[in-house]
């Protein structure tokens, strides 16, 4: 059977890559830490935990 991959361009410029949003969520002493960053800021709140 022929191998029909074509190569990659090498031509071509890669795609334009941006960070959207990253964040984390913790728990820790019975309250619940989130924290997010975007290109607009960074935002975060501090509760207590929710238990089941």
């Amino acid at each position: 059977m022929a191998d029909l991959a074509m190569p990659a361009r090498t031509d071509a410029l890669p795609p334009e890559r941006r960070l959207i949003a990253v964040g984390t969520i913790r728990h820790h002493g019975g309250r619940t830490i989130t924290v997010r960053a975007t290109a607009a800021g960074i935002t975060g709140t501090s509760r207590p935990a929710v238990k089941p």
